[in-house]
């Protein structure tokens, strides 16, 4: 009887989460990519805010390709602001203070000692008060630009007017477990978040490659109401914004504006930082979203479930089994075109052989950021 009702439950699962694969592989196909017109002169005035925290290693190469833009340098500024970073990453920004680069000092605005919990966030509103762009542009400060970026981010909010622009981000990765374990799971991310904006299944972004209007950042009061949340300087905002704004959001789908970060060095800083990005889950008013995370959790939990109960009744590991099977191919289907896009494709070799470890991931990193508190940056923060 139990083996009955567990299959029954595990059925309606899979069927949902094959559902939910297949919509997103709709979504992707049909997000278009976005071409710059042959004849197009840019004249918005950008400023590109880079938060730095300890990326005296990083930051330098950063800056370097933003200053190789091929958009006019009259119309661009980079400011960096140093979060009470402990090494030489100020010095490294103020070699280039006479190219048209900033550097603002969080701890002259936010002094040590004075209790705050979203360092990021104030970052990131210290550099938009002291930026004289129209469009704001966030990235980070290990990412690497292209050399169309900028220009692509001004031709779509130049053409489609939006409120705030989500752009593609991939890792730099080189052949090793953990570094092919973070891309193809960070790039199933951004296929996701193309795919969710085409159909509407919910919202999602990332700080390394956002963009948005300055006017649209004042009419929602900026991080105001949300200061209090370590993580969700993207994703917040963006429903904020999106609030304000219900068509104000597009998808800036384009090879030419993939930003590249680099990927956690060790296990430990990599379930910290996705339990960072799970702490905001459920933080703000996205129906749909929590609904399609509760289903991907849940799936992914019945299978470690299964596994571990397959110790007791055997019959329990056929039914993790073919789940496990039918999860593989029906994200397979989805991932494949995504990885194409990104030119990664050579990673899915090593996709099948990832998957028991990736149930785990699913199930731990949503379990710890569910719980609160973690460490970032040297910070404990909730």
């Amino acid at each position: 009887m139990i083996v009955l009702a567990t299959i029954i439950l595990c059925t309606l699962l899979t069927s949902a989460y094959v559902v939910l694969m297949l919509a997103y592989t709709r979504g992707w196909a049909t997000q278009k990519d976005f071409v710059i017109p042959l004849v197009y002169e840019p004249h918005t005035r950008i400023s590109v805010i880079i938060p730095a925290r300890n990326e005296d290693q990083n930051i330098g190469a950063c800056i370097e390709s933003i200053l190789g833009q091929k958009y006019p340098e009259e119309l661009f500024e980079i400011i960096v602001v140093d979060d009470h970073s402990e090494d030489y990453t100020a010095a490294v920004v103020h070699e280039y203070t006479d190219r048209n680069v900033r550097c603002i000092k969080l701890a002259e605005i936010v002094p040590p000692g004075n209790e705050i919990n979203a360092y990021k966030k104030a970052a990131l509103a210290a550099g938009i008060a002291h930026s004289n762009g129209e469009l704001i542009v966030t990235t980070d400060a290990d990412c690497v630009t292209p050399n169309a970026w900028l220009m692509h981010l001004a031709a779509i909010y130049e053409l489609q007017n939006p409120a705030m622009i989500v752009a593609p981000v991939i890792y730099k990765s080189r052949s090793t477990p953990l570094h092919l374990f973070q891309l193809i799971d960070f790039m199933g991310m951004q296929g996701i978040t193309a795919a969710a904006h085409r159909l509407g299944l919910g919202n999602m972004s990332n700080g390394a490659n956002l963009a948005f209007s300055k006017a649209a950042f004042m009419r929602v009061k900026g991080y105001e109401g949300i200061e209090h949340l370590a993580s969700g300087d993207d994703y917040l905002l963006m429903m904020k914004i999106k609030k304000a704004y219900p068509d104000g959001i597009v998808y800036l789908k384009s090879p030419k504006a993939i930003v590249t970060t680099i990927p956690q060095p060790d296990w430990i800083s990599f379930l910290r930082q996705r339990t960072r990005w799970a702490s905001k889950s459920g933080k703000y008013n996205d129906t749909r979203l929590t609904l399609i995370l509760l289903l991907v959790y849940l799936f992914n939990f019945a299978l470690l479930a299964l596994g571990v109960g397959g110790f007791y009744v055997r019959e329990l590991w056929y039914i993790a089994g073919l789940m496990l099977a039918t999860k593989i191919i029906a994200e397979l289907v989805f991932i494949i075109p995504v990885a194409w896009f990104f030119r990664k494709e050579w990673a899915l070799g090593y996709f099948p052989l990832l998957q028991p470890l990736h149930v785990v991931y699913i199930v731990l990193a949503g379990f710890l950021g569910l719980r609160g508190g973690y460490e970032w940056k040297g910070r404990r923060v909730k």
